[in-house]
């Protein structure tokens, strides 16, 4: 196996995504960049792949113990390394979800020590979608993080906007800021405060970053560190400046999805109101399942209802089912089963549901949420997936590459258009609309 692996290439780039949803994003972005990317879902699968430019490894780990986090993303990373990979990027939410125990700051800290760097920085900017650091704050719009409906996050409130603080309660290494000044100037001044902090001790940077070509210049600083970290928007800098190095030859690699018939549905765990506005707008033409978590006897009676309003329908179309809620319905829930026990109640409903659907010959799936998205493909038994090209923020779409295939349409709770649910159940039919 050793000698097999070191005749391979040795890819570029590879990624080790804290949930599915942002790991196929990121996966969308570098094959939208001609980049030949691969996607998994299981650390085993990693050396198996073919020759590829990038490997994205996405994992359920944003929200699970630390430790667990920890290890799952160890794994990941150890399974990269062995085949070569020449930088790891660790991929969280733009808007740094996690608590006071992790799992960004526990996760950054054993990829140093794996792999022996001297520092990493955080960038979890997406000026497009709004998303921005500055005096390391983190901004939505004009609002701080922790005046915008994130302080309601029914998993990870972010309640402190001040990601240094943030970052340093969730690690013993000193966290420091690659303020807005240094990165607006770029080159030698901003690795000069590179130099500078990491003389006094600083091995985790927050970086400031307002508008695109602040990414630029941090991808240009970071394009050679061993360990980069951030939101999946700064992938999309890194491929120029690999072409640049001569790390990226030949024609832009393509790839296309094809089509998937079948039945389609739509299951929605997400709580946040991008998520409810998009289950409102395709209510307006498709039948909807609202499965309230208060209001049940078990999961599997819940199941079982919902089977059985859903499958006569789906031979007219498309239905949506949700676990969704506004945040008044998620407190009570939370004080029903505990915050941990309505998360895990309403994966389970979902993920019993995807594979009930698809024993009833549902091919064409559309998931809302990253936990969500993440039970799905666990129950699905669904370790790889052939990614199609960029569509928007916060959404990716791939097929499994079985002979019956399936169709997956993954995306961020918090983006996505109003309509993309009825858009993206079509464009599976017919790729060509993707997008």
């Amino acid at each position: 196996m050793t000698d097999a692996l070191n005749m391979m290439m040795k890819p570029i780039f590879g990624v080790v995504a804290d949930d599915l949803t942002g790991g196929m994003e990121t996966a969308a972005m570098l094959v939208a960049q001609g980049v030949n990317c691969a996607f998994v879902t299981d650390p085993d699968a990693v050396a198996s792949l073919g020759d590829v430019d990038a490997i994205v490894v996405a994992q359920k780990t944003r929200v699970v113990p630390a430790a667990l986090a920890v290890d799952k993303t160890e794994r990941a990373a150890r399974a990269l390394l062995a085949r070569g990979t020449r930088q790891i990027f660790f991929k969280y939410c733009a808007t740094f979800d996690s608590t006071d125990e992790g799992n960004i700051g526990p996760v950054a800290d054993m990829l140093l020590a794996v792999t022996d760097a001297p520092y990493t920085a955080f960038c979890p900017s997406s000026p497009a979608l709004k998303r921005t650091v500055y005096n390391g704050h983190l901004f939505l719009g004009s609002q701080l993080i922790s005046e915008s409906p994130k302080r309601h996050d029914p998993l990870t409130p972010m309640t402190d906007p001040d990601l240094v603080r943030v970052l340093q309660r969730q690690t013993k290494m000193p966290v420091g800021l690659l303020a807005h000044p240094a990165v607006s100037a770029g080159g030698a001044s901003l690795e000069q405060a590179v130099a500078e902090q990491a003389a006094q001790g600083i091995r985790h940077f927050i970086t400031d970053a307002i508008y695109d070509r602040d990414l630029d210049a941090i991808a240009e600083l970071t394009c050679d560190w061993a360990v980069m970290t951030g939101n999946a928007t700064i992938v999309q800098h890194y491929p120029a400046l690999w072409r640049a190095k001569g790390l990226l030859q030949g024609e832009p690699h393509t790839r296309s999805l094809r089509p998937v018939s079948g039945k389609g549905v739509v299951l929605s765990g997400s709580c946040a109101e991008r998520t409810l506005e998009q289950l409102a707008d395709f209510e307006r033409s498709h039948p909807v399942l609202r499965i309230n978590l208060t209001g049940i006897d078990s999961a599997e009676a819940a199941v079982a209802a919902a089977l059985q309003w859903a499958l006569p329908k789906l031979e007219a179309g498309p239905v949506g089912l949700s676990t969704s809620a506004a945040p008044e319905a998620v407190a009570q829930a939370q004080a029903s089963y505990g915050r941990e026990g309505a998360s895990a109640l309403a994966e389970q409903i979902v993920g019993d549901l995807a594979v009930a659907f698809h024993q009833a010959g549902v091919r064409r799936f559309v998931v809302a949420g990253g936990e969500t998205s993440g039970s799905v493909v666990e129950r699905l038994g669904i370790r790889g997936l052939n990614v199609g090209p960029y569509g928007g923020p916060g959404i990716g779409t791939a097929t499994t590459d079985h002979e019956d295939p399936v169709a997956l349409c993954l995306k961020s709770g918090k983006l996505g258009p109003v309509d993309l649910f009825t858009r993206a159940l079509a464009s599976m039919q017919n790729p060509e609309m993707h997008g």
